[in-house]
């Protein structure tokens, strides 16, 4: 008798997956009206559509794009736009799901949304991905905009896509509309300070953290694992802060100082490096991205992929706290080992929610075609995360749970409240 192997789990099922059961675990956690939770469970709209392209070839190519609109309970819909193969319907309701949570624990007056469009981005030309952009755009006319569901930049997406998205929509309607995305290029309403956003929270978080821990910066060992956008600018914040980063790590590979890494020497070596890599920095030990997670340092950042602390190698993690700069870096299995030893993990959907939060900010600036400086920016970004991490750190001994399960509470709660005191429609 031959035995059938079993299909292997798509990740964006998994992701889903995970979504519903931190859903589950909070709807538990505040005892949630079961019919309440089916509503949370489930996308309020959902949108696929065709997006055809006319390659220079004269051959015609046509994508799959979908748009999901998880819950506008608390306001439009918020979240960004990815270009990969690998998109997903169930992929894209898990990520709007995530976008929904991540709006509420920061308390921003924004829903959840997701899209995307399945395309490998990288085997077309720049005008073909114009193209598609613009196409798609048009396409999911008919449910986004300024009070509806606002995009942004995700996976292989930048300010150039959503400056062709402003455009369509602009043509479209006849109207200016600055505000219908966000991440835009400060030449067309941009907000200053929203490609440091994300990192610039990260930090803010981990010392809030420290700060609950009483931990001194000074006398903090950090390691971070990825040296992009997020990584760096976390990096840059927590060295200015007094922590002392002793590991990075970017895709050249990882590297330690002992006696501390000069930050600013290191980004200003990855602007000056045409591969924008690491690799060649005097004054650094090269060590593999396993010895980089296994560290004995204060504070582990994961901010680089997702999945990178697994069941297989949980077991070398010795940091105390992780603060998760990147979605989804420790996955549920290593997640529940952590979490029994007493480390403290600050999750995703809080520490790297920086980057919407001046998203928010963005769109209030467009709408009002008022910009702000930006230390005005930077100010607001460090009231909200502070306030967040606060309540956060609050709920964990209220609900004796661990950082995630407090978001997720937080978020849920908020999201629930206001749909009650809305009503069900009619």
């Amino acid at each position: 008798m031959t035995l059938s192997t079993p299909a292997p789990t798509h990740p964006g099922k998994e992701l889903r997956d995970s979504a519903l059961r931190q859903l589950d675990n909070a709807a538990r956690a505040l005892n949630l009206d079961p019919g309440m939770k089916k509503f949370l469970s489930t996308p309020e709209r959902t949108l696929i559509v065709s997006v055809p392209v006319m390659l220079e070839e004269g051959q015609l190519e046509v994508y799959t794009g979908y748009r999901v609109q998880h819950s506008t309970g608390r306001g439009p819909g918020k979240g960004g736009i990815r270009f990969h193969p690998g998109v997903t319907l169930e992929e894209v309701e898990g990520l709007a799901m995530l976008m929904t949570w991540k709006c509420a624990v920061t308390d921003l007056p924004l829903g959840g949304a997701k899209g995307g469009v399945s395309v490998d981005p990288h085997k077309l030309t720049r005008r073909q991905v114009e193209r598609l952009t613009k196409r798609y755009t048009a396409a999911i006319l008919p449910i986004i905009g300024a009070e509806r569901d606002i995009p942004a930049p995700d996976v292989n997406t930048d300010d150039s896509t959503m400056a062709w998205i402003v455009d369509t929509v602009t043509m479209m309607t006849g109207q200016h509309s600055p505000e219908v995305v966000t991440g835009k290029p400060i030449e067309l309403g941009g907000s200053r300070g929203r490609a440091e956003a994300t990192g610039r929270g990260v930090a803010f978080v981990t010392l809030e953290a420290l700060k609950r821990a009483g931990r001194r910066p000074d006398n903090t060992r950090v390691a971070v694992q990825g040296f992009g956008n997020v990584g760096s600018i976390t990096a840059k914040g927590l060295a200015e802060a007094g922590c002392k980063i002793v590991a990075v790590s970017d895709v050249s590979g990882g590297y330690a100082a002992p006696q501390g890494i000069d930050i600013p020497a290191a980004i200003d070596h990855v602007k000056r490096n045409p591969k924008r890599v690491l690799e060649g920095l005097p004054g650094l030990s090269r060590i593999t991205n396993a010895e980089l997670l296994a560290m004995d340092v204060d504070v582990l950042v994961p901010a680089a992929l997702e999945g990178q602390i697994t069941s297989a190698n949980v077991h070398e993690v010795r940091a105390q706290i992780i603060v998760e700069g990147a979605n989804g870096p420790i996955t549920a299995d290593a997640d529940r080992v952590l979490a029994d030893r007493g480390v403290t993990i600050m999750p995703d959907i809080l520490a790297n929610a920086g980057g919407v939060v001046v998203s928010y900010f963005e769109w209030v600036q467009s709408r009002a075609q008022f910009y702000w400086e930006l230390d005005e920016v930077e100010k607001r970004l460090e009231i909200y995360m502070r306030r967040a991490s606060d309540l956060v750190l609050a709920k964990t001994k209220a609900y004796d749970c661990t950082p995630r399960e407090a978001a997720f509470i937080v978020a849920v709660e908020r999201v629930a409240s206001a749909i009650e005191k809305r009503g069900i429609f009619p």
